[in-house]
């Protein structure tokens, strides 16, 4: 609970509780928890779980039976903090659904696959360095916060797990859907040029170079050297006829 840096007002978001280990740890540190479930029989029992170890906390609990994925929307009071286990097969994009979702998220501290956490944490230049961490940084500063190893599990993994912490912050001038659709482009062919990769995007090459003149970045770079501010002024040029 340290790690995420709650405080007594917050509430928390939990995905994913499964049998209840990690909600016992949130309900004494927060003034509520909504814990969203897709397996209706772990869904059933979570709330008699708390009712048996804590009865005194059990109503700051509410649970919702969900696919955390297609959520829209949540009962109660908009949740501050995002503290999950977050399924290892959907984690970038439940993560990123709810941060858009809910600007009420200030921050969140999710278990993910530690190669996922490696680039949702990357920053520019490296090879780790990709669209998870472009989206992510859209929303707030991403940092790892430690690593995990497969045996704290039952039953164990076969893969270690790592720690990632957001904070979140404005984003960067420019919309949002049309940054994203910029950096799907870029990174969909990451070896190439800007002004190769972003041809379809543009309409044209020549195009792509021209909008990348305009937003000042040399045509030649490659997508993993821009940041996300980057993208978003990429994103806010002109189009320009093929």
């Amino acid at each position: 609970m340290r790690t995420a840096g709650l405080r007594p007002d917050d509430v928390v978001l939990e995905v994913g509780p499964g049998l209840g280990s990690l909600t016992l740890g949130l309900l004494p540190a927060a003034a509520a928890v909504t814990a969203v479930e897709i397996d209706p029989r772990l869904a059933a029992l979570l709330p008699a779980t708390v009712a048996g170890r804590r009865p005194d906390l059990a109503g700051r609990l509410t649970v919702v039976e969900a696919d955390a994925l297609r959520v829209t929307e949540l009962p109660g009071a908009p949740p501050t903090a995002l503290v999950a286990n977050l399924p290892y097969n959907v984690a970038v994009p439940v993560l990123l659904h709810l941060l858009e979702l809910l600007p009420s998220l200030r921050r969140a501290l999710v278990l993910v696959q530690a190669e996922v956490a490696e680039r949702l944490a990357a920053p520019p230049g490296g090879s780790a360095y990709g669209v998870p961490s472009v989206k992510a940084a859209w929303y707030g500063e991403v940092r790892r916060a430690g690593a995990v190893g497969r045996r704290v599990f039952w039953p164990e993994p076969n893969v270690d797990s790592g720690l990632v912490a957001l904070d979140r912050r404005p984003p960067p001038p420019g919309d949002r859907a049309a940054t994203f659709a910029v950096v799907d482009a870029a990174f969909a062919t990451r070896r190439k040029g800007l002004r190769a990769a972003l041809a379809r995007w543009a309409g044209s090459a020549a195009a792509a170079e021209a909008r990348l003149r305009a937003a000042g970045i040399d045509p030649a770079t490659r997508g993993e050297q821009l940041s996300v501010t980057d993208f978003a002024r990429l994103a806010a040029t002109d189009p320009v006829a093929p």
